[in-house]
């Protein structure tokens, strides 16, 4: 028999329990060699995705899945961008996001982009590498459009997205990359995305 507690602690110290179970999971899945860091500023709920993500790893249960694929296999519909006009381009676009969202995959730093560019990239590139997935969607795959490093990404970020104290960091670590000015994005669609 069990009783609920009447605590108003007692969500957090279920959080706490899932995470220690967890962590004891993952311990007993690497046989105690796993060496693990972190910040005690951490969300709970952050540090509870974290460890489902290391058992995930851990035990294969991520699916590497072709999103494209596994969309269009769902009964979705993907049109290549030249088929649709404007305004059932945005209505794909929006619907394309949501059903990322479904899976787990969050977009981040879109602003610079109109939709047709992003839905161009996302048709083209994006849905199309392979991504590990999770079967209970309770972990989240970010995926940064300018974040691969390139210098043309890291142009973008430092003129739209860079924050003052970002930019000047990068100043003084990369001195002889050329500063670009920064900018307000042209779109406003982050705030939006799920």
């Amino acid at each position: 028999m069990t009783f609920k507690s009447d605590s108003p602690n007692a969500p957090d110290e279920d959080i706490e329990a899932r995470i220690e179970k967890l962590k004891q999971r993952a311990a007993a899945l690497t046989d105690g060699t796993m060496v693990t860091g972190g910040s005690p500023d951490c969300p709970r709920e952050l540090q509870e995705q974290y460890w489902k993500r290391v058992i995930a790893f851990e035990e294969g249960t991520e699916v590497e899945v072709v999103p494209f694929d596994l969309l269009v296999e769902s009964g979705f519909t993907l049109p290549a961008p030249d088929e649709l006009d404007d305004t059932r381009l945005t209505a794909k676009l929006w619907e394309v996001i949501e059903a990322m969202s479904a899976l787990g995959l969050l977009l981040e730093s879109t602003d610079h982009l109109s939709d047709r560019e992003l839905y161009v990239r996302l048709w083209t590139d994006v849905l199309r590498e392979p991504t590990a997935v999770y079967p209970d969607a309770t972990v989240e795959v970010h995926i940064d459009l300018v974040g691969s490093g390139s210098d043309e990404d890291v142009r973008l970020y430092l003129k739209y997205y860079a924050d003052e104290g970002e930019r000047r960091s990068w100043a003084e670590d990369w001195p002889e990359f050329p500063m670009p000015e920064a900018a307000r994005p042209p779109y406003d669609r982050d705030r939006h995305l799920p």
